[in-house]
């Protein structure tokens, strides 16, 4: 549940198509035996190579023509993510909820809402999966509770009651009158007053789902013993949603007051007392013991937008005993191509003290998409490939957002009657809420882009699905989905690129404005991989001196470019690189 309604949100203007079967019939043979997509050893755990792909189930594929994504519609696509090149998928959840916030609002941890399919359509995917080297990560969201779980049921029902300490349970400053000044991040009071016992309980996100209390060791037990109940059905590992939550000041003091006000119409506050407590990194070292214990080196991703590289590298914990993967939201919301800002950022992750695994990503189901963010209204497909290009060359975990590897754009509702996302319905229209980044997966030409045989999907189909998807854009050489497949090629043979052989990130050019370029460096002796990204509309000429790197050669060999040169390779101390221009070649 990736917050981002705290940034003013922009103005942002495969497969076959399912016939009457269901979309897992699509799947009519058994992958032939598929090399992994990159050796592993003991010295080498998968998740810093892989490129991980989010997948939002209810937009992915419908199986059963309900208009909403399933399991066994993923099943069915695995092919496709196989064939791209993708080594693990995150699925953000599934557990049965009563959906005011699509899921994130849990009524059971150890079960599937049935909207999705069962646990054995969970057991084929995982089969499925693990036959083509794909692994699958759970969101795990420990920070609160559906107000329909079980447990907040018991909580809620008196004081006396053995759970009742198992959410944040307050008493008013006087009638009528919350605790204190605490906001919800969905808009106006953290505290919700419940008649039946006279208490306020907490909820940092919707009325709806209540906070858990973190500080009582018996929530401890049941959250970790429902992080085995996944890993022993093999899991990969979990995305903690909203992992910085957990805690909140026991002392209740008030946030800080800031000038304005949100989209909600409340004062804008500091999440001081809320947010990032330090508590939580005893709890991350408690879950990293719950995941190593067992075997395949399931990973730790955290959702935590921290304020600053030195807060977010805090995440790998003192000795790397915490999250594997911490999200890195300062890369995610540079929000416009700065050439010094994201150099800016790289060089920060790649000097921090912690000197983790970066994790890199540009869009998300709570983030307008890249498509739109970054592009200029004319060369949106170029920079698409830009960012491509920045997100999968540096030394990173990459995470991708479904579609973003055809150039889906963000479509927003235009009514407010239309609106499905709560946050849109309460901020209209300052908020539109998320519905435009959540819409379904584009596969082809036909009746709902291949996503659905339904009569009605639960968002519509965007209008540029008949350009963008998955079946135009693999028979056309220079389209989005093309340049990610040659992209994903380069990425697995260079190996400079391979994180799991530690090749290196190393700035160049560190004072451009314009371009951004840097190397990585083979540390083998073998070729190294030079990578420049031309971040304006302009064309520019550079020149590289990387006798200092041990580079000897005066030119570097074309990997891949957009848009191709009309060279092999070009000269180090003259290179002419076009507006917005990619290119990625070798050099010794």
């Amino acid at each position: 549940m990736l917050k981002f309604a705290k940034f003013s949100r922009l103005a942002l203007t495969l497969g076959l198509c399912l016939a009457a079967i269901p979309a897992l019939a699509q799947q009519t043979h058994s992958p032939k035996a598929v090399p992994s997509h990159a050796p592993q050893t003991k010295q080498d755990p998968w998740w810093k190579h892989a490129v991980i792909y989010e997948i939002y189930p209810r937009s992915f594929q419908d199986s059963n023509r309900d208009g909403v994504g399933d399991i066994n519609g993923i099943t069915s696509r695995l092919d496709y993510l196989h064939d791209l090149g993708i080594g693990a998928i995150w699925i953000t959840p599934m557990y049965p909820s009563p959906l005011v916030d699509f899921g994130y609002d849990v009524a059971d941890y150890t079960a599937l809402d049935p909207l999705y399919g069962t646990l054995a359509d969970f057991e084929r995917l995982m089969a499925e999966a693990k036959k083509r080297n794909i692994r699958v990560i759970m969101d795990f969201v420990p920070n609160h509770t559906s107000d329909q779980h079980p447990w907040f049921k018991e909580s809620r029902s008196s004081r006396t009651n053995p759970k009742r300490d198992w959410y944040i349970w307050r008493d008013g400053k006087g009638p009528g009158q919350p605790p204190n000044n605490w906001q919800s991040w969905f808009g106006h009071s953290a505290w919700q007053f419940d008649p039946t016992a006279g208490q306020y309980y907490y909820h940092h996100f919707y009325v709806e789902q209540p906070d858990l209390n973190w500080r009582n060791p018996e929530v401890r037990k049941a959250m970790y013993d429902a992080m085995r109940f996944w890993l022993n059905r093999g899991a990969a590992g979990f995305r903690l949603d909203a992992v910085s939550r957990l805690f909140e000041d026991p002392n209740l003091r008030d946030d800080p007051i800031l000038p304005g006000k949100n989209a909600y119409g409340d004062p804008n506050i500091q999440h001081k007392y809320t947010d990032n407590l330090p508590e939580i990194h005893e709890v991350l070292r408690e879950m990293r013991k719950v995941v190593d214990a067992y075997p395949g080196n399931p990973v730790l991703i955290s959702e935590a937008d921290e304020p600053n590289i030195k807060e977010l590298t805090k995440m790998y914990g003192t000795h790397n005993d915490e999250v594997q993967l911490p999200m890195d939201f300062q890369i995610a919301d540079v929000n416009k191509l700065s050439a010094p800002d994201f150099r800016k950022l790289l060089d920060e992750v790649e000097n921090s003290p912690a000197h983790g695994q970066p994790h890199y990503f540009f869009s998300n189901h709570d983030q307008p998409r890249a498509w739109d963010r970054y592009g200029d209204g004319v060369h949106n497909d170029q920079i698409a490939k830009l960012m491509a290009a920045l997100l999968l060359t540096p030394r990173t975990t990459p995470l991708m957002y479904y579609g973003e590897e055809i150039g889906m754009r963000t479509t927003p509702p235009t009514r407010k009657e239309d609106v499905q996302d709560p946050i849109g319905k309460i901020g209209w229209p300052e908020e539109k809420g998320r519905d435009g980044e959540r819409t379904p997966m584009q596969w082809d030409t036909a009746k709902d882009a291949g996503f659905s045989a339904a009569d009605h999907t639960w968002l519509p189909i965007p209008p540029s699905s008949a350009e963008y998807n998955v079946s135009v854009e693999s028979k056309d050489p220079r389209s989005i989905l093309s340049f990610y497949k040659r992209l994903f090629e380069v990425r697995q043979s260079e190996p400079a690129l391979q994180n799991m052989r530690e090749g290196s990130y190393v700035s160049l050019d560190r004072d451009d404005l314009n371009v951004l370029a840097f190397l990585r460096k083979n540390p083998a002796n073998g070729d190294s991989v030079l990578v420049v990204l031309n971040m304006s509309g302009e064309a520019h000429t550079v020149k590289f001196d990387l006798a200092s790197l041990g580079i000897k050669g005066t030119s570097t060999k074309t990997l891949l470019a957009a848009p191709e040169p009309e060279q092999t390779s070009m000269p180090l101390e003259h290179f002419a690189i076009a507006p917005f221009g990619v290119f990625i070649g070798s050099v010794h």
